[in-house]
């Protein structure tokens, strides 16, 4: 078991280390780190949250026990990263969204999917798919809407509520999950030959994404975050599944779906919670070392998780 975990996970260091030896070695500039992550974050996530919002069976795994056991603990993350921050660590609120962000978004496509599979095989993925259809909606929405409130303090409902819908409707990832839900809902047809397309983009997203993080370390060191970054990692990896495993046992989530639950919420922060820092230019160091420091005690977290379900 311990060798398959490498062997999932090492594929991910592989790209972020060519990512930052290109731009350490000067191979590449420096510049081509950040406009590589807002390709990623602008165009080809999109592209691919869209393609598989419109393709999935919304119908399969929906089950409430399980969505609300995994969100509820990812909430309850979201605060006390974004409290712990603040109160215990001394960071700027703003700052403190980004790292409660980082608590709430787990990498459930790039590792928990593989994973999941290689422990319980493709047929047992229904869980993991039911996640992830709601999980850049209502992460984004939920940290969006924080990240406003702090930022518009003391303006009106109605300036809050602006600011608010603003963030959220141009959000290319925001806005290419609600056009997925519609085609899916609607029965609408892509075109052949755009599919194609998206599919071609889609294809870049992930490693490119990666390897543009991997840039993006070069100027991010973890420098005076240790603590921070610990916390970050401790909620990630064993207060989220903790706390999924016992709302769910209380909730009485049926056997497949309660370990993809679990497993889902083991899994270590997501590049989004770098493109969330990027988005408003805060706590960009922090983001980008907790995902590649948690990726790599994750090796030892998600065994351990995997050994408990058994």
């Amino acid at each position: 078991m311990f060798h398959t975990l490498i062997n999932v996970i090492l594929p991910v260091f592989i790209v972020i280390g060519a990512g930052y030896g290109a731009i350490w070695t000067r191979y590449f500039s420096g510049d081509l780190a950040d406009t590589l992550m807002r390709f990623t974050q602008n165009f080809a996530i999109p592209c691919l949250l869209f393609r598989a919002i419109s393709s999935i069976d919304l119908s399969v795994g929906f089950d409430l026990r399980l969505l609300a056991s995994f969100y509820a603990g990812a909430t309850l993350c979201f605060a006390a990263g974004l409290f712990g921050a603040r109160l215990i660590f001394g960071r700027p609120w703003e700052d403190s969204v980004v790292i409660g962000f980082c608590c709430l978004f787990s990498n459930g496509v790039l590792l928990g999917l593989p994973i999941t599979e290689r422990a319980y095989g493709p047929d047992n993925l229904i869980g993991n798919f039911a996640i992830i259809a709601f999980h850049s909606p209502f992460c984004y929405t939920l940290g969006i809407t924080v990240m406003e409130f702090f930022r518009n303090r003391g303006a009106t409902g109605r300036t809050f509520a602006r600011a608010v819908t603003n963030a959220v409707f141009r959000n290319p990832l925001i806005v290419a999950i609600l056009l997925g839900f519609v085609v899916n809902i609607s029965g609408l047809v892509v075109p052949e030959v755009v599919d194609d397309a998206l599919a071609m983009i889609a294809r870049a997203a992930i490693p490119c994404a990666l390897f543009a993080l991997g840039g993006v370390l070069v100027q991010y060191r973890p420098e005076g975050d240790a603590r921070v970054i610990a916390w970050i990692c401790t909620l990630s990896l064993l207060v989220h599944p903790a706390l999924v495993w016992s709302i769910g046992t209380t909730l009485d989530v049926p056997t497949d779906l309660f370990r993809s639950g679990v497993l889902m919420a083991s899994m270590a922060p997501g590049v989004n919670g770098y493109v969330f820092a990027n988005m408003y230019g805060r706590a960009k160091r922090v983001a980008a070392s907790s995902l590649l420091i948690a990726t790599a005690v994750s090796v030892l977290t998600v065994w351990f998780w995997l050994g408990v379900l058994g």
